[in-house]
């Protein structure tokens, strides 16, 4: 039972991804793999399938680094106004279901709740504007601030001491395995891999197995009675 391997009594401070864990992540897909290279195909003259390839390329130089969700480096990358063309698709912006009743139910047992994201602030901005799930989380912390993006060791040992959280009383969830993999090894023992990112997404990786596995947050909104 998933209850009897987490045991939320047990934890003081839960760290939650936002994109594709909290948050629905076809928002940022459709930006990145249709907005995107539609408008950037306008601005060039190109077709849509050209400007798609030619972003795609960008995209995997830079993934795993500070300069992958930093928006103002994409506009300059692009020449276009990407946080303006954001703004234009808020409205496919969406909490994953059950997700508010996993937050209400952490604060009402007085847990510790932040938000750990390598988003870029102003994209942190523009969600928390959409949905009111901001009001939950003790504090939101970027990668921007820290320096590191979570992929990096360097990324923990700072938001370490920030946030001042043991690590055997700490619980990490993200949809993505490689986050994942660099918190198991600094030493988070509670780590969730959050799967289903995108609701509208059909090629999805499988899970290797290595974490515990969630597709729905109910799986860890237990009785009160087991907490």
């Amino acid at each position: 039972m998933l209850e009897e391997r987490i045991k939320l009594k047990d934890i003081s401070h839960v760290l939650l991804d936002m994109d594709g864990t909290l948050l629905d992540k076809y928002f940022d897909d459709y930006f990145w793999e249709h907005l995107l290279p539609e408008k950037y195909a306008e601005k060039n003259n190109i077709s849509f399938g050209r400007a798609k390839e030619k972003l795609m390329k960008k995209y995997k130089m830079h993934e795993g680094t500070l300069n992958w969700t930093d928006i103002d480096f994409w506009s300059r990358e692009v020449d276009l106004d990407v946080p303006a063309l954001k703004e234009q698709i808020t409205h496919l912006i969406e909490v994953h279901p059950h997700v508010e009743d996993f937050l209400k139910m952490l604060k009402r047992h007085k847990k510790k709740i932040f938000l750990v994201t390598n988003a870029h602030y102003k994209v942190l901005d523009i969600k928390m504007k959409k949905t009111r799930i901001g009001e939950f989380f003790d504090s939101a912390i970027t990668s921007f601030e820290i320096g590191y993006p979570k992929e990096m060791i360097e990324f923990w040992g700072k938001i370490q001491e920030r946030l001042g959280f043991e690590k055997e009383k700490t619980l990490f969830i993200d949809d993505t395995e490689a986050v994942l993999k660099t918190a198991k090894r600094y030493g988070i023992k509670y780590i969730v891999h959050k799967i289903h990112a995108s609701s509208k997404s059909s090629t999805e990786k499988e899970p290797t197995g290595e974490f515990t596995v969630i597709s729905d947050f109910r799986e860890l909104t237990p009785p009160e009675d087991k907490l």
